[in-house]
């Protein structure tokens, strides 16, 4: 476990002139769950909305600080933090911290990109398909995102042809979206995860329907990876994307978006312009330069980073998911799903009986569950009493329980709504 006191054991004495040694945070050999040891949300709370935006483990604040620490210190000096070989840009772990996303979702990092968030990693797709686009249509369904739905009727609004399948009894019917989805389909875009209801779609059968078609699908993973098994691979999908403040229990600012080798290599529109997609840039204008037919020559890497990434990274949260990564790789995801879903079944079988309606369906086994509510503002007011925190919003509560959260938790819920 780590502590403020062995954090500023590491450092030693900050002050002018003294020298700096701080801490590289690791995760302990054998975590447990529920692991209460490496999260100070339960002083504060009884935090059952991971789903919302995760809190930080105490880990992950330290490899924040060390950032910090680093950063006051001047480019310079690169003692206690790993870096590139520019000085100016420090690097950090982003390298470890995109292999380790990798690793989880069963990519190459050559087919990870950084992006801001899921919602611009969804947008670039978009924009890289060439879309709006004359003769083709885009399916996507009524649980998706909400950002995601304005993007796709702005679309339509713009002339293009959007099919939005709207859910029945809570969920989208493979039958409905199948009948949507046809020759001149050039994406499907779906949440895997719903962050209405939980709803888990099949992605590996959405893929090889829309496939059938000369389709590619896109797939929104934020309320997946890091809380459930997500295997791009196996799937087979073309694209997706996740931010980095829920279930990687990151920050926010930054996120992934995966791009399949197959779909880089054919061709696809370039969405944006950024030094960080080039493996060489020369000028040939100013002395001492060599001379050259160009003004300046450049080559861009193949790869996701060539194609999507774009300007400075938030490199703090960079250092907080070099870390948190590793604990959900140390951790294992099908364990944490384990842990999540056993509060899960707990709330499945409890809730309903005090009058709330369960609205998640029976096969989903992602880390969300939700409940319709007839009367959310005495609802609210009961858990805003017992200092329980979920989301509350449209006659809905959504229940996100994580790695911290244990049967107790699960009491203080029930007893509040029984109240």
């Amino acid at each position: 476990m780590f502590t403020r006191r062995t954090f500023l054991q590491g450092s030693g004495a900050i002050g002018m002139g003294a020298e700096v040694r701080v801490a590289v945070p690791s995760v302990a050999p054998t975590p447990k769950l529920p692991d209460r040891a490496n999260f100070r949300v339960q002083e504060f709370e009884t935090c059952l909305n991971a789903g919302r935006w995760h809190p930080l483990s105490v880990g992950a604040r330290l490899a924040a600080d060390r950032y910090h620490e680093y950063k006051q210190r001047g480019i310079w000096d690169r003692s206690g933090l790993w870096s590139a070989s520019n000085p100016n840009l420090h690097g950090g772990s982003q390298n470890e911290t995109k292999g380790l996303f990798a690793k989880l979702i069963n990519a190459s990092p050559d087919e990870v990109a950084f992006v801001q968030s899921t919602t611009a990693g969804e947008n670039l797709v978009v924009r890289a398909l060439g879309l709006p686009s004359d003769g083709s249509n885009i399916v996507t369904d009524g649980l998706h995102f909400e950002g995601s739905l304005y993007l796709y009727d702005a679309l339509r609004r713009n002339g293009m042809d959007v099919r939005i399948v709207q859910p029945r009894k809570w969920q989208i019917e493979m039958d409905d979206l199948k009948r949507a989805i046809d020759r001149n389909t050039r994406l499907v875009a779906i949440s895997l995860i719903s962050y209405i209801n939980g709803f888990q779609h099949d992605l590996k059968r959405i893929c090889e329907i829309a496939h059938s078609h000369g389709a590619l699908v896109y797939a929104d993973i934020v309320q997946a990876a890091g809380a459930m098994p997500v295997d791009v691979r196996d799937s087979g999908v073309d694209f997706c994307a996740t931010a980095s403040y829920k279930w990687l229990m990151g920050d926010f600012g930054l996120g992934f978006l995966y791009a399949k080798k197959s779909v880089l290599e054919q061709k696809l529109v370039r969405p944006v312009y950024s030094y960080r997609q080039l493996r060489h840039f020369s000028n040939h204008m100013f002395p001492y330069d060599e001379p050259a037919t160009s003004p300046v020559e450049w080559e861009q890497y193949q790869t996701a980073a060539g194609y999507f990434e774009q300007g400075t990274l938030a490199n703090g949260v960079s250092e907080t998911l070099a870390y948190s990564l590793q604990y959900i790789h140390t951790l294992g995801v099908e364990n944490i799903q384990r842990h999540t879903q056993s509060l899960i079944e707990r709330l499945r079988h409890e809730v309903p009986k005090l009058g709330h309606e369960l609205i998640t369906p029976a096969d989903a086994c992602g880390p969300i569950v939700a409940f319709q509510l007839t009367d959310p503002s005495a609802i609210e007011a009961k858990l805003k009493k017992a200092n329980v925190d979920v989301t509350i919003s449209d006659h809905r509560m959504r229940v996100s329980p994580s790695v911290y959260n244990d049967q107790p938790d699960i009491d203080r819920l029930l007893q509040a709504l029984s109240s």
